[in-house]
């Protein structure tokens, strides 16, 4: 339930950024070297130019020569083509439009279980994780509800896990602010496994602090045979060795547990 409504949650958050606003504030988006810009004139057509910003974050401008336009937002950009063709005398109101044809510079990896995973552009300032994870199509069956963003700050690897229904369906928790570079990766969801004298035996979605009484629920209850005494949990510990225990039914279980139902001797 919680899954489905996660993924409901991404859907509508990709359906609302896709609007008008969104176009809108593609102004914002701060050029990085590989985009492939498109530089126009109002009523000067010799001035208009299609190319690719460099590795060193420039372009190549008729009359202006080299200018540095990595780093900078269109706007910015537009301002400081407008500004070069003014103090040069070469136009006196120079009306300049910058178009962002091919996003190359500003990146993000979203990596594992999502549906579209893949490289998305930062097409706008401040794009946040849930954006980008919309973009991703949202995280797929079997996915993790914690999403890890890596990447660097301040010159400095930097990781965050998020919450996402946490954060979706009850705004709690931050929402970090991807920067280009970055890796998004959604997990396999954790996962228990029951066997012995249940229903259905096989993987179940550990949910959140999910107890051995609501996984034994989930695996269709005990059979005619089964007896809730003798339960058995097997726990990797943290040196790697198996360890067994006998649970209570309101322990709490953990990511790869496996529990076992006995038979009944009487």
């Amino acid at each position: 339930m919680k899954h489905r409504l996660f993924s409901t949650l991404c859907a509508l958050f990709l359906f609302v950024s896709t609007g008008p606003a969104a176009a809108e504030a593609s102004a914002d988006y701060v050029l990085g070297a590989g985009d492939v810009v498109r530089v126009a004139v109002f009523q000067s057509p010799d001035l208009t130019l299609e190319t690719r910003v460099t590795e060193t974050g420039t372009i190549t401008y008729p009359l202006l020569g080299s200018l540095k336009l990595g780093g900078l937002s269109v706007a910015k950009a537009e301002d400081v083509i407008a500004r070069g063709l003014r103090d040069g005398n070469f136009l006196k109101q120079p009306q300049v439009t910058l178009v962002v044809m091919q996003v190359r510079g500003n990146q993000v990896s979203v990596l594992g279980m999502v549906n579209r995973p893949g490289r998305f552009p930062i097409d706008i300032t401040g794009m946040r994780l849930s954006e980008l994870l919309a973009l991703a199509g949202g995280v797929a069956a079997g996915g993790s509800d914690v999403v890890t963003l890596n990447g660097t700050r301040a010159g400095k690897a930097w990781r965050a896990d998020v919450d996402m229904p946490a954060l979706l369906a009850r705004g709690q928790g931050e929402d970090p602010i991807v920067s280009n570079g970055d890796v998004i990766f959604v997990d396999r969801m954790p996962t228990v496994y029951i066997y012995g004298e249940v229903q259905r035996p096989g993987a179940l979605r550990l949910e959140r602090d999910m107890s051995v009484m609501q996984a034994l629920a989930a695996g269709g209850g005990l059979t005619l045979r089964g007896t809730e005494k003798g339960l058995r949990v097997h726990r990797k510990a943290s040196d790697g060795k198996l360890l067994a225990s006998q649970p209570a039914l309101d322990d709490r279980l953990q990511d790869g547990d496996v529990l076992f139902v006995r038979e009944s001797l009487f």
